[in-house]
């Protein structure tokens, strides 16, 4: 149980817990603040529903009844008021550039959250010049397993989920650089590329000497599966994308993509501007655009227009009303976005497995005809998807989890766990 002793009325020193609206996720967090001798105050950041483990605080400031505070790991901040009889802090907590509704309520010895600690072993394993990764190991026997996070997330949002795996594996995790206590080597050059991630979890196998383990990527972490599936498939047993296999993880020539192919006319042009325009680096760049990238990216715009058309009006109308997203603050999140690459060949046996629908978040819709609509063509647009990897990749085994989560390993942890374990004990 969390909750630091009685704190007087005129303080904020204490526990202090509310739920956290991440996506469909309600994430039950708790912030443990205490004062110094000298006067300053200090904190302690608990996500238990992602991790015992303790989150530090980077500052927190408490004036005139306006509470602050940021937590650097979590690329979180929280502005909120306290209320008259100091028990309620009503407030708004931004995560990267989502602003998300939080109320914090002083915690009580009966209404304090409980959560059991996970046992598990950190440890920092080098994988480039300055770079260090925290590795997780919860132990167990069996096959090695590999978990790797989505963006934004460390290696402890498996906490909970990785226990269930070690009666049958030797499970670790890791934290990609960039974020919790890894090493974040500065945004530049292809730092924090695809391939560049991709040999950092090739450095963890080797160091910790693991024969072929079967590496688990959730979101983002499909890119990580892909470049080394696709580079070296000698590494690895297998791999098991968590609602990962998108079009970062694997790019179906025939169809496209507009982010994928976007970038790519983008680093083609630099290239044919940093080029004088007598030399062949220039020459080709221009050649290779106007026979490949050009036509391919105005298919993916007569793709978008044909989809967009096809949209009930009051679907259109809606999503037309809502404000532009805020590019991402530059720094590993966007370097990581920058950097994916175009995979189409990954010849390792594959477990996809596909939330329908993805949670839709702030997405989502008051109007019930339109959150139909909206919902209705999500599901069209991952079965198109599904479908694309069952044709793209004859290794893989599509798997669909009806209304699940994103977080699909912890919204429908039976289901994941049933298919890991038959997908695992099939292979050789």
């Amino acid at each position: 149980m969390l909750l630091a002793g009685a704190a007087c009325a005129q303080d904020i020193s204490g526990d202090w817990q509310g739920n956290l609206a991440d996506g469909a996720r309600q994430l039950r967090v708790v912030f443990r603040i205490a004062k110094t001798d000298g006067g300053a105050r200090t904190a302690t950041m608990y996500s238990i529903d992602e991790s015992s483990d303790s989150i530090p605080v980077d500052s927190v400031t408490f004036t005139h009844a306006n509470f602050k505070l940021s937590v650097d790991a979590m690329h979180l901040t929280y502005r909120g008021k306290l209320s008259r009889d100091a028990t309620l802090v009503k407030g708004t907590a931004r995560r990267y550039n989502r602003l998300l509704p939080l109320e914090l309520r002083r915690a009580t010895r009966e209404t304090a959250y409980q959560f059991t600690p996970v046992n598990h072993r950190v440890q920092f394993i080098n994988v480039d010049t300055n770079v260090n990764l925290e590795v997780l190991d919860w132990g167990g026997s069996g096959r090695p397993v590999i978990l790797l996070t989505g963006l934004g997330n460390d290696a402890h949002v498996y906490d909970q989920f990785a226990p269930k795996l070690t009666g049958a594996y030797h499970v670790y995790g890791i934290t990609r650089r960039g974020f919790g206590a890894s090493s974040a080597p500065p945004p530049t050059g292809n730092a924090y590329d695809a391939d560049r991630l991709g040999d950092d979890v090739l450095a963890v196998i080797d160091s910790l000497k693991l024969n072929k383990p079967v590496l688990v990527g959730h979101s983002v972490a499909g890119e990580e599966l892909s470049s080394v599936g696709s580079r070296h498939p000698e590494k690895v047993s297998g791999l098991i994308y968590l609602d990962a296999a998108q079009p970062y993880a694997f790019y179906d020539r025939e169809r496209g993509d507009f982010d994928l192919d976007w970038k790519e006319i983008q680093r083609k042009v630099e290239q044919m501007k940093s080029a004088p325009m007598l030399r062949g680096e220039s020459a080709s760049a221009i050649q290779e655009l106007l026979d490949t990238s050009l036509p391919a990216f105005e298919r993916d715009l007569r793709d978008v227009q044909k989809n967009w058309d096809a949209m009930p009006e009051a679907l259109r109308a809606f999503l037309a009303s809502r404000p532009a997203p805020r590019p991402p603050t530059p720094g590993p999140f966007a370097a990581i976005i920058a950097g994916a690459q175009k995979y189409t060949n990954i010849p390792v046996p594959i477990l996809a497995i596909f939330a329908v629908p993805s949670h839709l978040g702030s997405m989502a819709a008051s109007d019930p005809a339109v959150r139909a609509d909206f919902e209705a063509s999500m599901k069209a647009s991952i079965e198109a998807w599904a479908k694309v990897v069952e044709r793209g990749l004859p290794s893989a085994r599509v798997v669909r989890i009806p209304n699940a989560d994103h977080y699909v390993f912890q919204s429908n942890e039976a289901d994941v766990l049933r298919e890991m374990n038959a997908f695992i004990g099939s292979l050789p």
